[in-house]
């Protein structure tokens, strides 16, 4: 996905899929410290190994089974929740 001004940063502690690390969608980490940066709210992903397995979910949508997406807390970093 590339960088651009018109990417969303969605907020990790929403605990959306944009932001877990089952969600296949095209994301990258937001340009603010504990975001995940998106095309739209609509964006879609396969869920792999979640509460929705093998279904296409929207960035935006959210079940009990979120984990955050490795990539949102690198090494050395302060950990995000």
């Amino acid at each position: 996905m590339p960088r651009g001004e018109n990417l969303l940063n969605q907020a990790v502690d929403r605990k959306r899929c944009a932001s877990c690390e089952r969600w296949r969608g095209q994301r990258q980490p937001g340009s603010e410290a504990a975001t995940v940066a998106i095309a739209s709210e609509t964006s879609t992903g396969l869920c792999e190994g979640g509460g929705w397995d093998g279904s296409e979910r929207r960035a935006r949508s959210a079940c009990g089974h979120w984990r955050l997406w490795p990539a949102l807390n690198p090494p050395g970093a302060e950990p995000v929740r």
